[in-house]
């Protein structure tokens, strides 16, 4: 990604300069929403949410985070003794990660990941980061890549947002639409945007629980439990079958 393309990488790296910074995310059929930006992306250990610490509980062995950004998990892991390496597509939140004090982090999307980064124990992949994977036949076939980069008793921890929990007449709509398109309902095609920089159009996958388990199904993990929240927010610990 070019850096003037780098609408996340920006905010983020103006929040670390103490710069005002506000997330505005866009979706493909107009709807805009802003988020809580690069504040969540900075929240120190003490004020994460009880799910996100007790998913720290599950993290063994040698880490690679996925999709880094600004390194919080990354670093606080790497404060707890773990062996960690953090992948984010924003070469800006690289910066920012290196300059936050993450010793291994590198520049790369998560479809450039594979068995040549080395052998990993646990794949984090926290600040909803399922979503990545951005539709079923891609996350099947990530998932086997994943299968083949970890130890055996590798494992995967993954945040998602269950995206029918809501009530949203705008978002049942485009439910519908990716039905009918044959797309996953939870399949959004974002982008971000910070003042004058637009980010790239992407892929986005939210799931249910239950479709989390049908997608990692036959690529040789299994959803072991679930954390879960008040909120759609929950986790999933992936476990090598």
């Amino acid at each position: 990604m070019k850096e003037h393309q780098d609408a996340y990488g920006h905010e983020i790296f103006d929040y670390l300069k103490g710069k005002p910074a506000v997330e505005v995310v866009e979706r493909d059929d107009g709807f805009i929403g802003a988020g809580g930006g690069p504040l969540a992306y900075f929240r120190p250990y003490k004020e994460w949410s009880q799910r996100e610490k007790r998913a720290m509980g599950y993290v063994r062995g040698r880490v690679l985070d996925i999709g880094c950004g600004a390194g919080r998990h990354s670093l606080h892991l790497q404060r707890e003794g773990f062996d960690v390496t953090g992948i984010d597509l924003s070469p800006l939140a690289v910066r920012a990660s290196k300059f936050r004090g993450l010793k291994h982090v590198r520049n790369l999307s998560i479809t450039q990941v594979g068995p040549s980064l080395g052998t990993f124990d646990t794949i984090l992949m926290m600040g909803n980061n399922f979503g990545l994977f951005g539709s079923f036949k891609q996350a099947k076939h990530l998932l086997r890549t994943f299968h083949r980069m970890t130890g055996a008793n590798g494992r995967i921890i993954a945040e998602s947002l269950d995206p029918y929990k809501t009530t949203a007449p705008f978002h049942l709509a485009y439910h519908e639409k990716n039905r009918k398109l044959g797309r996953m309902p939870g399949q959004v095609r974002i982008r971000v945007r910070y003042q004058g920089y637009i980010g790239p159009w992407f892929d986005y996958l939210l799931v249910s629980r239950s479709e989390m388990k049908t997608i990692v199904k036959g690529t040789g993990w299994k959803v072991t439990r679930f954390i879960g929240s008040k909120g759609p927010a929950y986790t999933g610990i992936i476990d090598k079958e």
